[in-house]
């Protein structure tokens, strides 16, 4: 069977910009992750200005960071292949019910005045543990709970989730710190789990996609290294993610730096930076939901552009126009980051996504205890501007260097696709019929990368 490659001519669609909401049970998902991620964006504040308050130094914050980090880093591949070994909705209730938990614990040791700095570590870690198996489960199953033609408005739609939840969780959370104290952030952080739990406990199982499990065998993580190895569809895409997350997705150490030793402001300026970025975000999502998908030397032009608008950031010299900034920082952003999730959930085996968006977290939010620490000795020792100017270049320069790559990338599968379309007097009734391509659920992409 052929199928066409997707979006080789991305066009703007605005009736597509929210496709993937018609199918229930991703509807009931979008929703509970807007109301539990921006509980989890008013933990990012509290933690943030906490570990500030605890020790005044920006290397601890972004060590605190990378703590949390650092069990994905470890054990990210483990945790994509139980994922792919696994009912991913069953991970689901387990990891965010332990999330919960761990949001609860904070806020009762804030609120008796029992906080520690080791105890900040000790929690971050364990939450690190948690997210090693719930982030592949989480990326894996939206393709499980949409049919294929949505699976890429599903995957940016998700990132726009994200950011919504940000727009509101840090503004609030920011101003309840201020205001009421940190402890309510992490109580109501704790309580927002409950919406994820109820959207995966009231899902229609008849109307799930569940990919294959994979038979457990040694060496299945060794095969998915090769996999992508060998697929330059995955390994150009997770190399830029690793490089730009490592030194530009650090915006929980850049964004409290920025708020407090340039513009000398609090818990209530960065989430306010913080919500204007995710405002931005917002934006930038919504206008790649509504876009088929775009050829692979569009990640890098996003690169290039998201690179720029983070150096401009990092030399606004006002407020408010460091606040203009950060909404093209916001639209870079997911513009980016949702490129290089649709590009990997697409050119990736049903059976082998689990691991494929581990490696996603790994390089993503894994290289924070690597990028972290250093980001934030960067903008103690040198200043707060310049912890964005190293995430800015790095970005622009990654994106600069991998668009020949990208482009070779795009020709190939043009000639690919030209050279096996078969004209509508050839194509048997077999190849032609739309009840074989409903039956698959796949991305169909094998006939034109070595993804398949």
């Amino acid at each position: 069977m052929h199928v066409a490659f997707p979006g080789i001519h991305p066009q703007f669609q605005p009736r597509q910009m929210i496709s993937s909401l018609r199918q229930r049970n991703y509807r009931l998902f979008f929703f509970g992750q807007i109301v539990s991620v921006a509980g989890t964006w008013m933990q990012t504040v509290a933690q943030s200005f906490l570990v500030l308050d605890l020790t005044h130094s920006g290397t601890q914050l972004g060590l605190t960071t990378a703590v949390r980090f650092l069990p994905m880093l470890v054990f990210g591949p483990l945790g994509g292949l139980f994922a792919d070994r696994r009912n991913k909705q069953r991970i689901l209730l387990v990891t965010q019910t332990l999330s919960g938990l761990l949001a609860g614990a904070f806020a009762i040791l804030i609120e008796t005045n029992s906080i520690r700095l080791w105890i900040v570590y000790l929690l971050a870690l364990a939450l690190g543990f948690v997210n090693v198996f719930d982030n592949p489960a989480r990326q894996s199953f939206i393709s499980e709970m949409v049919s294929a033609p949505d699976l890429p408005n599903a995957v940016t739609l998700n990132s726009v989730a994200m950011n919504m939840a940000r727009v509101f969780g840090a503004a609030l959370g920011g101003v309840i710190a201020a205001a009421i104290g940190l402890a309510l952030c992490f109580g109501c952080n704790a309580l927002s789990f409950a919406a994820v739990l109820i959207s995966l406990l009231v899902m229609r199982k008849s109307e799930l996609f569940p990919a294959k499990r994979v038979a457990k065998k040694k060496g299945q993580v060794r095969q998915g290294l090769r996999y992508v190895r060998s697929t330059p569809e995955l390994l150009i895409p997770l190399v830029m993610i690793a490089v730009v997350g490592t030194l530009a997705w650090e915006f929980q150490v850049t964004l409290p730096l920025m708020a407090t030793k340039v513009f000398h402001g609090g818990a209530a300026a960065y989430g306010v930076m913080a919500s204007v970025m995710g405002a931005g975000a917002v934006v930038g999502g919504l206008i790649s939901a509504a876009r088929s998908r775009p050829r692979a030397r569009a990640l890098c032009l996003a690169a290039v552009g998201w690179g720029i608008a983070i150096l401009a950031a990092a030399v606004a010299p006002n407020m408010a126009i460091e606040l203009a900034a950060l909404v093209f920082v916001g639209y870079g952003s997911i513009t980016f980051n949702s490129m290089a999730k649709t590009t990997l959930q697409l050119a990736s085996r049903p059976e082998m996504r689990g691991r494929v968006m581990a490696l996603w977290g790994l390089a993503w939010l894994g290289s924070t205890p690597i990028g972290g620490p250093i980001v934030g000795w960067i903008g103690q020792n040198a200043g707060a501007r310049w912890s964005l100017v190293i995430g800015g270049l790095a970005t622009l320069i990654c994106g600069i260097l991998a668009l020949p790559a990208l482009g070779r990338i795009d020709r190939r599968i043009a000639r690919t696709r030209g050279s096996e379309e078969t004209s509508p007097e050839e194509a048997s009734p077999e190849e032609t019929g739309p009840e074989q391509a409903s039956d698959d659920h796949s991305p169909a992409i094998s006939s034109v990368s070595p993804a398949g």
